[in-house]
């Protein structure tokens, strides 16, 4: 797989944008951009948590995986309980 010999500084690189979305997140949640509960949210938190995991791969830490995968979970549940709601 191709995606998988990026290089480190690419990897961080990616971890940074994630970083720079969830941080995104969080001020347009603080301004009243978008609300908790909307599917954009869910989206923009799962894509960070996503990209901050490719640049864990640069230097792994433990704790900080598990937080990813656990935002990406919780995404993941949200948007699929919403579009379930939806297609109702």
């Amino acid at each position: 797989m191709p995606f998988l010999n990026h290089t480190p500084a690419l990897a961080e690189l990616i971890g940074v944008g994630g970083f720079c979305l969830y941080v995104l997140t969080y001020a347009l949640l603080t301004f009243r951009v978008v609300t908790a509960p909307s599917l954009t949210y869910f989206c923009m938190n799962l894509t960070a948590a996503s990209c901050v995991l490719i640049g864990l791969t640069a230097s792994f830490n433990l704790a900080s995986t598990m937080i990813q995968i656990f935002w990406i979970s919780m995404s993941l549940i949200r948007i699929t309980l919403q579009l379930m709601r939806a297609a109702r």
